[in-house]
């Protein structure tokens, strides 16, 4: 058995590595946590102190421990429904503005990231079948990433806990779950309304690829960030955006406080932020 320990300089050195690769920065309040995860990914690497597993960790080539590591260390705390008056918001404001400046018949493109295990994308399909009239006349895309690969695979598998379904009314959590030894299983049309993939929001190459983005949720996530990787994240946004496109951040974040490129929208739900 590993007798590693990490001492306050292995800390701090793996602190500046995971913010430099992820954005996410933990200070000292989350050290037996990252002392944790550490010693579980040395012990199952056989490296038996950090200093060989942490020049592993930065010099393999293929990265894939380094991606362990990160689903290690991220956090997946969310549930169906979650901050609903965000949904309420799409579905009775956002969706309408994004509609009635529409030129073409392109999809309206939503963006949910972090994925998580796949609550939040779920959920905003089953509030626009549910609750937007315009459904029937618009085509709509929404895609989800996440930084962490396990919960990828989970949320593609939409299998969930009594407690992630606990605030769904049962009306919704019949029509679009089937409930099997304790689990519920969403069906097979929502699984296949959202499309996973593995981003990296603070890697450029991983984003480059969204473009014409209408709506982004990010809730949650960049409370985890500093100033600097906020102020990127921000910047990746706006210009993954369509002009009008909105931002909805969780309930104790603000764009505000982070950039000035959005101007604030207070609609009736929700206080959301817009690309101009």
């Amino acid at each position: 058995m590993s007798t590693a320990t990490i001492s306050e300089g292995d800390f701090l050195r793996f602190k500046e590595f995971f913010y430099r690769k992820t954005g996410m920065m933990f200070d000292h309040s989350k050290r037996y946590f990252v002392d944790k995860r550490l010693i579980e990914r040395i012990e199952a690497t056989d490296t038996d102190n950090f200093r060989t597993y942490f020049n592993m960790l930065r010099f393999e080539a293929s990265g894939d421990e380094l991606q362990l590591l990160v689903n290690c260390m991220t956090v997946n705390e969310t549930y169906f429904f979650r901050e609903e008056y965000q949904f309420q918001c799409l579905v009775n404001s956002l969706l309408d503005e994004i509609t009635k400046h529409k030129t073409d018949d392109s999809p309206i493109r939503i963006w949910s990231v972090p994925s998580s295990s796949g609550e939040e994308p779920y959920s905003i399909a089953i509030y626009l079948l549910e609750y937007w009239s315009g459904i029937d006349k618009w085509d709509v895309e929404i895609m989800s990433s996440d930084i962490d690969t396990k919960i990828i695979e989970q949320a593609e598998r939409g299998r969930y806990s009594a407690r992630s379904v606990q605030h769904l009314p049962k009306k919704i959590l019949s029509k679009y779950f089937y409930h099997h030894n304790e689990t519920y299983q969403i069906c097979d049309d929502l699984r296949e309304a959202v499309k996973f993939s593995r981003v990296n929001i603070m890697d450029s190459s991983d984003v480059r690829h969204f473009r014409d983005i209408d709506v982004i949720f990010c809730r949650n996530l960049l409370i985890y960030f500093d100033d600097v990787s906020r102020r990127q994240a921000a910047e990746m946004f706006f210009d993954a955006m369509k002009p009008n496109g909105f931002v909805c951040l969780g309930h104790s974040e603000s764009m505000s406080r982070i950039s000035s490129l959005f101007r604030v929208r207070k609609f009736p739900d929700a206080i959301v932020y817009q690309k101009p």
